[in-house]
């Protein structure tokens, strides 16, 4: 009866940490298909405007440590709570007025938004670590694949809500997800109030390699950052400029550019869920790494040898950013011996890749506008895209069992 009464706390925690998943990709992605009459209703340029796509970006990056530390003093659960609780807050005063006011309160709310997720970015790892460790991958593969249904949704259905609601109320509805993801973690976190490693325990004194010096010091800390870094750089990269490359490259309509990136986000679904059943299946990660990194690489050298393949090309890449995620997350929950050290490990690798990652868009805008066309821009794609895969094959060869 216990074994049941576990699997089955088990199972309805998975389910709650997937609620709250959708919810971390919908408040950034829900914002571009209204961006015009975002710009216009609050009267910013085009640079501004796009900031209101960049700040969460760089949120990831400078409050990672913070959301660890968060995490250290109030715990997981509790910090899910707070994540959820900004995402709402945050999500209502982006939407809350017009003109500069409006402005105000839109970048206010972009910034609350943008520490919120971060906390979510950093404590779901966490989590799946400590409380599912005979089920790191299949886990993480399909937190990767939730969030990833939440950016197809967002995408797909914020226009039509604006047709309907305008955009404010547009953008406001998403808050409901977050709502109901909230109700779903409090009901769930509550019935299972004796899980083991909660936070209620005493406190004991940190290992050496538990602290962020010992963290950092730690070589396949940097190894998992170069692989992130890589593949966030290249899903930014492809995210910002894929429908203006293949408007010059190829002549397409801007229907047909702006569509490219349903393949790219959609497919990342399909990746976070056949890496898993790979691993499930006794492939070696490290074939896992190969064939990710693989599919990644075909992007930037497709477009260079056959842009009129593009569909084939953006679909590999897409299956292989949702591959690529589960597999760099599973090496983490699989390196790291405590909660401590997976929080700060989740914590740096995020911080030092999400820094490079915000840079994308401008790295690749200033490459194209300096040499005149895209050849020069997708080798800096190539190149991030092999530092990720050479990462992780480094990250994922046999290592000696520790006893």
């Amino acid at each position: 009866m216990s074994n049941t009464r576990t699997a089955a706390g088990g199972s309805a925690l998975l389910v709650a940490v997937l609620v709250f998943a959708l919810n971390l990709r919908t408040p950034i992605t829900s914002l571009p298909p209204v961006m015009g009459d975002v710009a216009a209703g609050l009267g910013l340029d085009q640079t501004l405007a796009g900031l209101l796509v960049g700040i969460p970006a760089l949120c990831f990056s400078v409050v990672a440590p913070v959301a660890s530390t968060l995490i250290a003093r109030v715990g997981p659960y509790a910090a899910v709570t707070v994540a959820l609780v900004g995402v709402i807050a945050g999500t209502l005063i982006r939407s809350a007025g017009s003109g500069t006011t409006g402005a105000v309160a839109a970048f206010a709310g972009t910034v609350v938004l943008g520490a919120a997720i971060t906390v979510g970015n950093v404590v779901v790892p966490v989590i799946i670590a400590r409380d599912f460790p005979a089920r790191t991958a299949l886990a993480t593969g399909l937190y990767s694949s939730t969030m990833n249904l939440g950016s197809v949704f967002a995408t797909s259905l914020t226009a039509p809500l604006a047709a309907l609601l305008g955009w404010r109320g547009a953008i406001a509805s998403w808050s409901v997800v977050a709502v109901v993801a909230l109700v779903v973690w409090q009901v769930t976190t509550h019935r299972l109030p004796d899980r083991p490693a909660r936070t209620a325990a005493p406190p004991v004194a940190e290992r050496p390699e538990e602290t962020w010096g010992g963290v950092l010091r730690r070589p396949i800390t940097w190894v998992l950052t170069i692989a992130f870094a890589g593949q966030s750089f290249s899903y930014f990269a492809v995210t910002g400029w894929l429908p203006e490359l293949l408007r010059d490259l190829l002549g397409v309509s801007v229907t047909t550019a702006g569509n490219a990136a349903a393949p790219f986000q959609g497919l990342a679904i399909a990746g976070s869920v056949l890496v898993p059943l790979a691993l499930a299946a006794r492939v070696p990660m490290r074939g896992a790494a190969v064939v990710m990194g693989l599919l990644w690489v075909s992007l930037p050298v497709g477009l260079l040898l056959a842009p009129q393949w593009w569909l084939v090309w953006v679909s590999l890449a897409g299956i292989a950013q949702g591959g690529n995620f589960v597999v760099i997350f599973t090496v983490v929950a699989q390196q790291c011996r405590t909660v401590a050290q997976t929080r700060r490990t989740v914590a740096a690798v995020q911080a030092f890749g999400y820094a490079v990652a915000a840079s994308a868009p401008a790295v690749i805008g200033a490459v194209h506008a300096a040499s005149g066309g895209w050849t020069a821009a997708l080798l800096v794609m190539l190149g991030s895209t092999l530092a990720l895969g050479t990462a992780e094959l480094v990250a994922t060869r046999r290592r000696p069992r520790r006893p």
